[in-house]
């Protein structure tokens, strides 16, 4: 039984990718291309590479953090659409406790950063954590305007009191030196990679083996029966969202200490780290094994798009139409699994069958 369910959610998770692949093969092939080449060159130099798959697990690390932020809600039923508000916020005030405080150790400095950057995404995920326990309000929608009003925050702060006059476009100061996470392996990645694999076990450890896994799951599936068996149901969204928002903080500021340096208006990039951890829990089915395998084949086709205008003639922009196409099948999945669509077509169709049988 368990090696179906196994195998079941195995083919759940590759499908959306074999089915993304496809199409985009076509298309490649529609512009007078070679889709084999293409992708061979992409994963050859992304995943196979020395340079390649360390700038991969590099770009995955904040990837694999906002990921786990959002399985972690949704795993309970709950639509924390705030985390990437939370990464750019934890971003932005762990880069300026980067940049004010001097004269620090290294370790020290990095330390105060990246728990600057977890109690902003903590203290703004409270917000809507608290409407939703307290007065039942609808979190996706707090969570998601909340998002817009991150945007106008970091951008008046970035344009005003913090604003690098030095700078030839609007930023911040850049972080000092003892607050940056320093390249190793004579490459890309950093200690932020090793960082976010700590806090996957950890959170395997909560999904597996804890009481509070438990009550997720329990809670996801029916807030009410889970609540008449004298859970607080209350306490643990506010326990959850907590969690969520410090995993957010410390994805945003960890990118900004081992690649950006200093906050920037497109900081978060198109369509941000929060956004991509969506999709990533989404593709890893909302477990942390597979949000961890979905940020690698995620990061990949970024960092492989960089390799596509180098070695084909096929823009590097097919990757934006990929990463579109296989949004597209995962919001169908998402919806047929929220809504069961799938499974009351068929059994609007099997009911037809047999009426037009006995008929």
């Amino acid at each position: 039984m368990n090696q179906r369910r196994w195998l079941s959610n195995f083919l759940s998770v590759l499908s959306p990718v074999v089915l993304t692949l496809l199409l985009g093969g076509i298309i490649i092939t529609a512009i007078g291309e070679d889709p084999v080449l293409t992708y061979s060159v992409m994963i050859q130099r992304s995943l196979f590479s020395y340079s390649g798959i360390l700038k991969t697990l590099h770009f995955a690390a904040p990837l694999i953090l906002t990921g786990l932020a959002i399985a972690i809600t949704f795993k309970a039923n709950i639509f924390n659409m705030g985390v990437e508000g939370q990464a750019v916020l934890g971003a932005f005030f762990a880069g300026v406790a980067g940049f004010s405080f001097t004269r620090l150790p290294p370790a020290l400095h990095i330390a105060l950063c990246l728990l600057a950057g977890m109690a902003v995404g903590v203290l703004f995920a409270l917000i809507p954590a608290i409407l939703k326990a307290r007065f039942k309000v609808d979190e996706m929608v707090v969570t998601l305007m909340l998002n817009y009003v991150v945007v106008e925050i970091t951008k008046y702060l970035s344009q005003g009191v913090y604003k690098d006059p030095a700078s030839g476009y609007v930023s911040t100061y850049a972080i000092r030196e003892s607050a940056m996470f320093k390249k190793i392996f004579n490459s890309d990645i950093t200690a932020f990679f090793f960082i976010s694999l700590v806090v996957f076990a950890i959170m395997v450890v909560v999904f597996k083996k804890s009481k509070l896994g438990y009550e997720i799951t329990a809670i996801g599936l029916n807030p009410e029966f889970a609540e008449a068996t004298g859970m607080d149901v209350r306490k643990k969204i506010l326990s959850i969202m907590i969690l969520s928002g410090a995993m957010s903080g410390l994805a945003g500021a960890g990118f900004l200490m081992s690649e950006k340096y200093r906050y920037t208006l497109d900081f978060s990039g198109s369509p941000g780290i929060g956004w991509d951890g969506m999709l990533i829990a989404l593709l890893g089915g909302h477990n942390p094994v597979g949000i961890v395998v979905a940020a690698v084949f995620y990061s990949a086709l970024k960092t492989g798009s960089d390799y596509i205008g180098l070695f084909t003639n096929v823009p590097k922009e097919i990757v934006g139409v990929i990463q579109g196409i296989l949004i597209l099948f995962l919001s169908v999945r998402f919806i047929d699994s929220r809504f069961k669509v799938l499974g009351r077509v068929k059994a609007l169709v099997r009911s037809h069958g047999v009426s037009g049988s006995g008929e």
